[in-house]
Order: structure tokens, then C-alpha cells, then sequence
């Protein structure tokens, strides 16, 4: 038997740029009871509209409800905001999606645990358009059981993620998962000039390029992460010096193009050093000794 709107947890939400906006408008269509604050009260009127409470003050949005999720400008921002509020907030739940830096994080979360505030610090994975949708996914650190209180809440939001009880491992995953995509969008990006320069569109490119990422190119990945954990690239796939060879192609199609070659030299001066080190025989996992040093 589905919730009531009535019976579902209320939220309060502290920040209402493109992205808290969001945020509030999801648990709002999840019916959550939501309370909103911002320093410009006038970006709450939309959402007031579609039934949100507005909170005069930040400590009246703390008091609002046990459970607070935030998504300010940054940290400093944030200590801000909560600044003068650690009685009011004691014995509540806040679940910060701030961007910021895992040691940001930690230290958030250890004067949350001063003043007897639960904390989790998340990393949204989408952007504000997609937050509820299906592809949306919210990655937490922090306490397993707080997370595991207020799961089917924040599930609103998009598929809560568990990454563990460190606070900061959210935020280093983040930066991770962000380097991921740039690089592979830049990847593409490379492709689409060099396949164009010879009169092939973007649209035609794309779906055999995806195709390749979300086959081959995982089906890599996930038999290099178990090489790179134990510290054995046997190169029975791929050599390095056979990656080295078809880079190298990359590079003469490139130049012949005009294509600029900044991001597969990259490619090429890692794997250049991993084989001057005597490692070409070995398979492309062995660059993360390249990558570490």
C-alpha cells in the first residue's frame, strides 16, 4: 500500500540555486512535506506555488523539520548558513550536497559529530534537468544507518548510492567520476573532428562510438581495475606496444587533419614511458604506475 503525502517525511531544503530548486521540486512531486530557505526569498515563489513551505531565517528551516539537505554555493557558504544553529541542530539529520573537496567533507562531518548532528555528504550525478529522474543517482558517505533512516526519502532525489562511512568518499568519487567523463568526452570530441574532417557528421559518429564505450571499452575497464588492484598486467588482449602503434596512427590522422593532437599525445607519452621502463608487453593497466608517479 503506497504512503500518503501525509505520511511521508517531511524536508527541509537550504538553497535554492538551479540545482536545491530541483531538489525540492522532486521531494515536492514525491510528496514530501518540504520547507525551503534561501537568501533571496523571491526564488522560493515557484515553489511555494506547487504547495512549499518558505523559511523566513535559516534557523527557522532548521527547526522546520529533522531532516535538512543542503546545496549552497560551497562550504563557506554553508558554515554560513548554519552558523549560530548547533543547538537547533542537534539531534537532527543534515545531508549535505555541496560540492567541494573530500577533506572539506570530513571536516564538516566532524563538527556535525561535535554537536550531535547526524551527517551524510553526497555527490549528485546528474544534472538539475534530470534529478528524479531514472538516470539520476546520488552518491552518499557517511553513517550507513543514517543513510538507511531517510533511503526511501532520498530516493526521490534519484538512487542513493552507499560508498561507506567516510564523509569525504563521496566528493573523491565525484572528482573521479567528473575526470572520467571529461576525458571521454573529449574522447569523442576527437572523434567527431577527425571523422568530420573527412565529411562524417557528429550524428552518424556518435551511435558507433557509444556502442564501442558501452561494450569493449567497459568490458576493458572492468578486466583492468582487477589488473591494477593486483599489480599484474598480463598483456594477452593488448600490448602496450601495440597501443602504442595504433596511437601513433591517431596522431598522423590528426595531424593530416588539422585536428589538434594535445589529447592523444597524452595517450602516447604514457605509454611511450611505461615501454622505455621495459613494460611494453604488458597491457594498458600498467600506465596506472605511469599515472600514480
Amino acid at each position: 500500500m503506497n504512503s500518503t503525502p501525509h505520511e511521508r517525511e517531511s524536508v527541509t531544503v537550504l538553497g535554492l540555486g538551479a540545482m536545491g530548486t530541483a531538489l525540492a521540486g522532486a521531494f515536492l512531486a514525491a510528496g514530501h512535506p518540504t520547507t525551503v530557505w534561501n537568501r533571496t526569498a523571491a526564488k522560493a515563489e515557484p515553489l511555494i506555488a506547487r504547495g512549499a513551505v518558505s523559511a523566513a531565517s535559516p534557523g527557522a528551516a532548521v527547526t522546520a523539520n529533522r531532516l535538512i539537505v543542503a546545496c549552497v554555493l560551497d562550504y563557506d557558504a554553508l558554515r554560513a548558513v548554519l552558523a549560530g544553529q548547533e543547538a537547533a541542530l542537534a539531534g537532527r539529520t543534515l545531508v549535505n550536497l555541496t560540492s567541494g573537496s573530500p577533506e572539506q567533507a570530513r571536516e564538516l562531518a566532524d563538527w556535525a559529530d561535535g554537536i550531535g548532528l547526524d551527517y551524510l555528504d553526497g555527490a549528485i550525478m546528474i544534472t538539475p534537468p534530470g534529478i528524479g529522474g531514472a538516470d539520476a543517482t546520488v552518491l552518499y558517505g557517511g553513517a550507513p544507518h543514517v543513510l538507511a533512516r531517510h533511503r526511501a526519502t532520498l530516493a526521490a532525489l534519484g538512487e542513493p548510492v552507499e560508498l561507506g562511512a567516510d564523509a569525504g568518499i563521496a566528493g573523491l568519487y565525484d572528482t573521479a567520476l567528473l575526470g572520467l567523463m571529461w576525458s571521454a568526452l573529449s574522447g569523442w570530441l576527437h572523434g567527431v573532428a577527425l571523422v568530420g574532417a573527412d565529411g562524417v557528421r557528429a550524428a552518424e559518429f556518435t551511435p558507433v562510438a557509444t556502442r564501442w564505450l558501452s561494450g569493449a571499452v567497459a568490458g576493458f575497464i572492468g578486466r583492468y581495475a582487477a589488473q591494477a588492484d593486483a599489480r599484474t598486467y598480463p598483456g594477452d588482449d593488448a600490448s602496450l606496444d601495440v597501443h602504442l602503434a595504433a596511437m601513433e596512427h591517431l596522431l598522423h590522422a590528426s595531424r593530416a587533419r588539422g585536428i589538434d593532437t594535445a589529447l592523444p599525445e597524452v595517450f602516447a607519452d604514457q605509454a611511450r614511458r611505461a615501454i622505455a621502463a621495459g613494460h611494453g608487453a604488458d597491457s594498458y593497466a600498467r600506465l596506472i604506475e605511469v599515472v600514480q608517479k
